[in-house]
């Protein structure tokens, strides 16, 4: 396998490359064709959806080269002096570019001194530059600003794109990947193709052959098998507490993961209980799990009465938010077994 970053070697380079954000690829291909590029840009969203990359793409679609593109990581540069520095250097022409590019990365975390020296430069901007600012976290950054930049609201990528991304890559370094181990990379990125990438490059440097498991996944990422996450909701839909927590106890000893185990039980009750209440939205859910998978969340959602309800989800999404702060990591997962129990006695 190239020694490149996988996150670097399928950096989309073209707007034709970007998955899951056409929206904003639609806009602003139509403002580059009517020649109508605004001088300022606010790109907003949760990490690894594709906001540099796109930043770098529209760079290169109105003809910038690298010698006029500058990028700066606004959380080491984030004092005033840095962004003087840059209102000095904004009025230089460009070397070879009808404009030259800026892009500020992780702009919320500049400082309110910093904020107000680049406000001044936004409001009358060079003819000849453009900014392009990126951000996880909008609502730190002051109206202000925003009120000064076209924003462009970046979407997570859903659980079936990740997964076809990831079999691609996979595909193209020469690995074979499984239906069910795509799903959980899918799963485990968290809507980011950078961590679904970095989760891949993990696995694909540990396994021996070209074929990848979901075995093989769990095994690199301490994701639980998937029989002890069924167990444990067999458990709670049959109020057998120490089932549930032999399940638990036995995924401690196999040192896995606890936030990864409450997060894929979380996905599994979720699914039972929207295949209740949204019968339609099973051929959706059908894309997330496997069929066998698929066939227990139906019987479990079909049950009537259920002990499976919004009420032992919202007790597992509590101890889900607990895991990582826990003395004893599967200790809030117990209790949730413990109290889902005890509610029915």
């Amino acid at each position: 396998m190239n020694a490149l970053a996988l996150y670097r070697k399928y950096r989309p380079e073209k707007f034709k490359d970007v998955l899951g954000q056409e929206h904003i690829v639609k806009v602003l291909q139509g403002a580059i064709k009517d020649k109508n590029v605004g001088h300022a840009y606010l790109f907003t969203g949760t990490r690894g959806t594709g906001k540099t990359s796109i930043a770098r793409i529209l760079a290169k679609e109105i003809g910038t080269t690298e010698k006029d593109l500058y990028e700066m990581d606004a959380a080491s540069n984030r004092g005033i002096d840095d962004v003087r520095q840059l209102r000095e250097a904004v009025n230089t022409l460009p070397f070879d570019s009808p404009y030259k590019v800026y892009i500020i990365d992780e702009v919320h975390m500049l400082t309110k001194e910093a904020f107000n020296a680049l406000l001044k430069t936004l409001e009358e901007p060079p003819a000849h530059v453009i900014f392009i600012l990126a951000t996880t976290e909008l609502e730190k950054l002051p109206d202000t600003i925003i009120s000064r930049c076209e924003v462009h609201q970046f979407k997570s990528p859903t659980r079936q794109i990740l997964k076809k991304h990831v079999t691609s890559i996979a595909k193209q370094e020469g690995y074979e990947l499984e239906g069910a181990a795509a799903e959980l990379i899918a799963l485990l990125a968290e809507g980011s193709f950078r961590d679904a990438q970095g989760v891949l490059q993990k696995v694909l440097h540990a396994v021996s052959g070209k074929e990848i498991s979901v075995e093989d996944v769990s095994l690199v990422t301490g994701a639980p098998k998937g029989e002890l996450v069924n167990a444990v909701l067999d458990a709670l839909e049959t109020q057998d507490a120490e089932k549930g927590l032999q399940s638990i106890a036995e995924a401690a000893s196999s040192n896995v993961d606890m936030h990864v185990f409450a997060k894929l039980l979380l996905e599994k009750m979720r699914a039972v209980l929207l295949l209740r209440f949204a019968k339609d939205m099973k051929a959706s859910l059908a894309d997330d799990f496997s069929e066998e998978d698929m066939m227990l969340l139906e019987k479990y959602a079909g049950n009537n009465p259920s002990h499976i309800t919004s009420q032992t989800l919202a007790l597992f999404l509590d101890a889900y938010t607990q895991v990582n702060y826990a003395y004893v990591a599967h200790l809030p997962l117990e209790l949730a077994i413990i109290d889902s129990v005890q509610k029915e006695l």
